[in-house]
């Protein structure tokens, strides 16, 4: 059985039975769109919004008619751009877009002031986007699986930044930004071309630094309460006086509900929760309870 396809500017058959429901979501994840149906844009009640796998390649400016959005989900489709109508909704507090083509964002993309969690991971961004600079409320900014070779050096002024995946990028030596980001929870430089580390204890909140596949012989310096995933990182905190700390998740799964900020960090735990880009990968075994 083939993949549905829907008329073009006409929403699916089942859109009116899962409005009914009075959750305001829709779910067209699957179903073969190169384009998003124009009659979507018109249900300005919408407040989440799943189109993922469809094959979109591009997307109305009406979608700026969708006000009371909060999740979008345009993961593993063939965007190339986004269209400046994405950059004005001011209720949007998740936006997935990893698994596309996107070289850059918008200059507009800063106006989105109310997102607290952006993945655009496995795309093909070469510089740091800049409009992301002034988005302080960013909570969750997942990167992994880009070009990047450096951080912008005004980095620090994401104050709201807990957790960071850079894995899979391009970066050769530790980004300087990156010592100034003092409040970040969660750090994965997995799959780089890293040769050392500085010192990481300026980090003061870091609870996870993931190192693993770069080309180092050994762990950072890092505070004991640090969980390190990399070489030489069990036999590092074995040598502590402290236990080793209980290992949360080092990806993120990717979450549809609204839960509290450490949900959030780690992608979330509701019972809507799905696998991230690469298969849901963690660092090792998650404690009882969080979902996958």
């Amino acid at each position: 059985m083939g993949i549905a396809e829907s008329t073009p500017d006409e929403l699916p058959s089942d859109a009116e039975e899962q409005l009914r429901s009075g959750e305001q979501q829709l779910e067209l994840s699957g179903r073969r769109l190169r384009r998003l149906p124009s009659a979507v844009c018109a249900l300005s009640r919408l407040q989440k919004l799943y189109v993922s796998g469809t094959g979109l390649r591009e997307l109305p400016e009406e979608i700026e008619e969708l006000r009371e959005l909060r999740i979008l989900a345009l993961d593993f489709n063939k965007l190339e751009r986004l269209p400046d109508g994405l950059c004005r909704l001011p209720r949007l507090t998740r936006l997935y877009l990893g698994g596309n083509r996107l070289l850059a964002l918008p200059p507009d993309f800063a106006q989105l002031q109310s997102l607290r969690c952006l993945w655009i991971e496995g795309n093909f961004l070469r510089r740091f986007p800049r409009p992301l600079l002034r988005l302080v409320a960013l909570q969750s900014l997942q990167m992994g699986d880009n070009r990047l070779r450096a951080l912008p050096a005004e980095l620090p002024r994401m104050t709201g930044l807990r957790g960071l995946w850079l894995y899979g990028n391009r970066f050769e030596e530790f980004p300087p930004a990156l010592l100034r980001m003092g409040r970040l929870h969660i750090l994965d430089l997995d799959r780089n071309r890293l040769g050392g580390f500085p010192d990481l204890h300026p980090l003061r909140a870091l609870r996870v630094f993931s190192y693993d596949h770069n080309p180092v012989t050994g762990p950072p310096r890092v505070a004991d309460t640090v969980f390190l995933v990399g070489e030489g990182a069990v036999e590092r905190m074995a040598e502590r006086d402290e236990p080793i700390p209980r290992p949360p998740p080092r990806r993120p799964v990717r979450a549809f509900e609204d839960e509290e900020e450490e949900d959030l960090l780690i992608g979330g735990t509701g019972p809507r929760a799905l696998g991230s880009a690469r298969d849901s990968l963690r660092a090792l075994e998650a404690p009882p309870g969080l979902g996958t």
